[in-house]
């Protein structure tokens, strides 16, 4: 709202002054109306420069600004010192020096985007002793990390510290899935939320929501990537292919997955949060076909995987299992059931 308001001053100042001008320097019928369209024009054209930078980096946005300004320098300089005798006696000093200024000021906006693109902080001789990967603890959230919640368990026993960064991406990503027609998307992204409204309540983290996007990059994973080598961040994910690929890309990982993999025992037991026992009894929907004849395939809301042994007859239905097992690898977390009327006594 406020950025609203501001924008329409803007448009207000930029036809007033239009308006104004027209009236000192032109006398022609409907020159008023003149120079409030023009004015307004030009406010609208600072209005879409603006809106364009807001989705540029930071360094980006200082490099080209930078370069500008030496392009400008650089111009007045020259004709300054060399060309302005020259270009007085010809008679196209004003043509002339507008055409240099703008050259060596679009020459020189091209070459700062472009470093500011390629400057690395890090490079400093006074900053790289401090600035590493994941400094200061920042960490960036992937959305297969945020849906599994085991996160927020961790980030509970206060053994996370730091800064967790979203970026804007992310969030449209969890919306997008919990407004999903799918029953189970659904629920997966509305859980998602939830983790994450419950990762904010942490007093020991703080949760950055960044807008920082990366429109030539269409791949969500790659975006993330992206962001964690811009903001020299970690990544936090259970997805074992974006694993594999950020570290190939020199980007730290902490998989979720191999955490729970190192705690092994801590894991079957429950000591951090209860998933599942052997013996315990729960109802999942048979979804799809399993590897193994008859076996069925469902899900559970943080995405983990049951496999139903003879469940395959029951395919789209809600079936009472009986878990035997519970598998944690590097991959993920699966869980092994029987159909309840098929478990023995023993259990």
């Amino acid at each position: 709202m406020g950025l609203l308001i501001l924008r329409v001053l803007l448009l207000a100042a930029t036809g007033a002054s239009g308006y104004l001008l027209t009236q000192q320097l032109a006398s022609f019928p409907g020159a008023g109306l003149a120079g409030i369209g023009a004015g307004l024009a030009l406010g609208l054209l600072v209005i879409l420069i603006e809106r364009s930078i807001r989705r540029v980096p930071f360094k980006v946005t200082i490099g080209g600004a930078i370069g500008f300004i030496l392009g400008l320098m650089l111009a007045n300089v020259l004709i300054n010192s060399f060309f302005s005798g020259i270009l007085e006696g010809l008679g196209i000093q004003f043509s002339s020096y507008f055409l240099v200024n703008s050259v060596l000021g679009y020459l020189g906006l091209l070459l700062g985007l472009k470093k500011g693109k390629e400057f690395d902080a890090s490079r400093l001789p006074w900053v790289s002793k401090r600035v590493g990967p994941g400094f200061d603890g920042h960490k960036v959230l992937d959305t297969s990390v945020i849906i599994d919640g085991r996160i927020a368990d961790i980030c509970d026993t206060g053994f996370v510290e730091g800064t967790f960064i979203i970026p804007q991406f992310i969030l449209q990503e969890l919306q997008h899935i919990a407004d999903s027609s799918d029953p189970l998307k659904r629920g997966r992204g509305r859980r998602g939320l939830d983790v994450l409204n419950r990762i904010q309540k942490q007093s020991t983290l703080e949760v950055k929501i960044v807008d920082q996007d990366y429109p030539k990059i269409q791949e969500v994973d790659a975006k993330l990537i992206a962001l964690a080598k811009d903001t020299h961040a970690k990544i936090v994910t259970n997805d074992f292919n974006l694993n594999k690929v950020a570290e190939l890309q020199g980007v730290p990982v902490l998989n979720i997955n191999q955490l729970f993999n190192a705690l092994k025992p801590v894991v079957l037991f429950n000591a951090l949060k209860p998933v599942v026992l052997p013996g315990e009894v729960m109802n999942v929907k048979i979804l799809k076909e399993g590897k193994e004849p008859g076996q069925g395939v469902a899900y559970l809301d943080d995405g983990t995987m049951v496999i139903v042994d003879n469940a395959r007859r029951y395919m789209g239905k809600s079936v009472d299992v009986t878990v035997t097992s519970v598998l944690q690898t590097t991959a993920g977390r699966m869980i092994f059931t029987i159909l309840k009327e098929d478990a023995p006594e023993s259990f």
